[in-house]
């Protein structure tokens, strides 16, 4: 039998993935759940929280896993860009060890967030895995010393956006493969042709540090 704290949250994850944050009411998560709102505020308090738990499930295994990533790239010597991006292959396919299509889920609800500006998220995202993700955005940087903080920024929000966008979306591109090049691919594979894509965009050679009107 699933603990209902589990299965508010699984129904939570599910809704907010397809239909959005601001759509998705509790009442609709506690319908589909088959539990009452007393048991939602019992266990999360609130919508807010709520979201935040449904996250974390996400994060925690994701940034333990990119640890263990970046501990491999910290000891090469000369590592680079590709090196580093490619350290993001393991953690994201890992999630769907988490449940089914669980890095596609992700990704749709981090777009979600982007989205409907849940800034909330991002505040809990730097309150509890700040230092994996600096750590992170620090490998990065050395692989691109001359780059200026804005343009890390950017380029790192474009990195993101490309991955929210091909995983929220990647049943449509396996499709696409198989029917129109007979070829099957996997989640894996598809972040695997997608990292030296990233990597010729994020090693690009600009001086530009913000955006000018000509």
């Amino acid at each position: 039998m699933i603990p209902t704290k589990d299965k508010i949250l699984n129904t939570a994850e599910e809704l907010f993935a397809d239909h959005g944050f601001a759509e998705t009411s509790l009442r609709m998560i506690t319908a589909k759940a088959n539990v009452n709102l007393a048991s939602v505020n019992y266990h999360f308090g609130s919508k807010k929280t709520l979201i935040q738990a449904v996250f974390e499930r996400f994060m925690q295994r994701f940034t333990l896993d990119l640890g263990i990533e970046m501990d491999k790239i910290e000891k090469q010597k000369n590592f680079k860009v590709d090196d580093v991006l490619g350290g993001l292959v393991g953690p994201i396919t890992n999630l769907d060890q988490l449940r089914p299509d669980g890095s596609a889920v992700f990704m749709n609800l981090l777009g979600r967030a982007y989205a409907e500006t849940q800034g909330h998220i991002r505040r809990f995202a730097m309150e509890h895995y700040a230092d994996v993700l600096k750590r992170f955005t620090q490998l990065l940087h050395a692989t691109s010393p001359k780059l200026l903080p804005d343009e890390m920024f950017w380029r790192l929000h474009f990195m993101l956006g490309s991955f929210i966008f091909t995983l929220a979306g990647h049943q449509a591109l396996q499709e696409i493969s198989e029917s129109d090049f007979d070829q099957k691919v996997s989640i894996e594979q598809i972040v695997k042709r997608l990292v030296p894509f990233m990597a010729a965009a994020f090693s690009y050679d600009s001086t530009l540090s913000a955006v000018t009107n000509p």
